[in-house]
């Protein structure tokens, strides 16, 4: 055998590391860094994933309704599949606001927990695509956009269609409305989710002022506190009348597992009553029917029909201790504007404190539009027609909403968040 040499190597050992030819000439290879949109491996084409999460989407909003009505399809007589799979279509249509024409007359009461389900995952269809097309973090508002206008136009597709099943034997409905309003409400609520993921929220948050990025959440928390309150309001009411209730359901004929359905179909339309409460604390109030008012000041309703959810009425006018209730709204304000405060405190150094009233006051105004927004769009979707002659108008305006919901939170807001500020800075410097 022979030796080992650092000129001789091994044959067995292999060349070494070090003894290897180098040449210099050659350019060092690079690894490229991954882009924020992910790998292009994982990427789908745009058409591709639109389709798939429109229709998960879809699918994951129909089931509920497909559940509840089914129940209550099961207490009826001579019920076909076909018809069933009809109704529970004309139900998701209604869900997305989209009006049926029936013999009764037009229904366009849409139960909104239904609406808040399928926005929901209209959102995540949203962050899907932008995902998928490898939009994820790259700032753009144009790839947000085509995202959730792509995820919108499969949406219309699927409502089309399904306003094609319904209107073959069943209430008529337009193809042309139903496909519209699919392509809105999808796009809107993709454009949710698209701006998200793709970081266009930041970039957009970034460059607002700080006063408007106060008011708009001001405007926010104090539109939920009320919101809040209404839905509590509606629940203890409810629970107030509850035997009512309980007879109204046990009237209908249907067995035990239709009567569930009825009881599931008023859960959907309990975010409706947390709306029309909100109207009621605020003052406008709203109608059951054409010539009624439901107000503080006013109830006037005629015949009702026994829906479970209308048992909770009120018999009259508010007095007594319930003439409290009319200080909820500017209470919610206040809250909203102590919770302002207590921000621009916290960020605000010792330096700025001659121009923290100014920082202060300004987001508290604004806070009354921005809430008045929420409310009167929220109030504007929550009503529509139960049928023609008496039911034809159901439900509060959406503009009065707006109006008194603007003027109630921008003076709470500021009571409470000049409160705050005097209360713990002391005196103005």
């Amino acid at each position: 055998m022979s030796p080992v040499t650092p000129d001789r190597p091994s044959r067995s050992g292999g060349v070494r590391a070090d003894d290897r030819p180098v040449d210099r000439a050659a350019p060092a290879r690079r690894v490229p860094a991954p882009r924020a949109g992910g790998s292009p491996r994982g990427r789908a084409p745009l058409a591709v994933a639109a389709g798939v999460a429109a229709c998960w989407a879809a699918l994951t909003s129909y089931l509920p309704v497909a559940i509840v009505l089914g129940l209550v399809q099961l207490g009826a007589d001579s019920t076909t599949l076909t018809g069933t799979l009809r109704t529970t279509l004309a139900g998701w249509l209604l869900g997305h606001g989209v009006p049926l024409h029936t013999e009764s007359g037009p229904l366009g009461l849409a139960p909104l927990a239904l609406t808040v389900l399928a926005l929901w995952r209209l959102t995540r269809a949203g962050v899907h695509v932008s995902r998928a097309i490898g939009a994820r973090d790259t700032r753009s508002p144009r790839r947000a956009l085509l995202a959730a206008v792509a995820v919108g136009i499969a949406y219309a597709l699927l409502g089309a269609l399904a306003a094609v099943l319904v209107g073959t034997g069943g209430p008529e409905v337009s193809v042309i409305r139903a496909g519209g309003t699919f392509a809105a409400v999808g796009t809107l609520a993709a454009l949710v989710g698209a701006v998200r993921i793709t970081a266009v929220t930041r970039l957009l948050v970034t460059r607002l002022p700080g006063p408007v990025r106060d008011g708009v959440r001001t405007g926010l928390v104090a539109g939920l506190l009320l919101l809040g309150a209404g839905a509590g309001a509606a629940g203890l009411a409810v629970a107030t009348g509850g035997g009512d209730a309980a007879d109204m359901i046990g009237a209908y004929r249907t067995g035990v597992a239709g009567q569930a359905g009825i009881t599931l179909v008023s859960v959907a339309y309990a975010p409706n009553a947390a709306v029309w409460s909100t109207s009621y604390l605020l003052g406008p109030g709203f109608a059951v029917g054409t010539d009624t008012a439901v107000r503080t000041s006013e109830v006037s309703v005629g015949a009702l029909p026994a829906v479970p959810l209308l048992a909770g009425l009120p018999r009259g006018p508010v007095d007594g201790f319930g003439a409290l209730l009319l200080a909820v709204p500017v209470l919610a304000g206040m809250v909203a504007g102590w919770l302002l405060a207590r921000r621009v405190a916290r960020l605000a150094g010792p330096e700025r404190a001659a121009q923290r009233w100014a920082e202060l006051l300004a987001p508290a105004a604004l806070a009354g539009p921005v809430a008045g927004v929420v409310l009167g769009a929220a109030a504007a979707v929550s009503g529509g027609p139960l049928g023609a002659g008496r039911l034809a108008q159901v439900g509060p305006v959406g503009w009065q909403v707006g109006a008194v919901a603007a003027g109630v939170i921008a003076v709470g807001a500021l009571l409470g968040a000049a409160a705050t500020r005097a209360l713990t800075r002391g005196p103005a410097q």
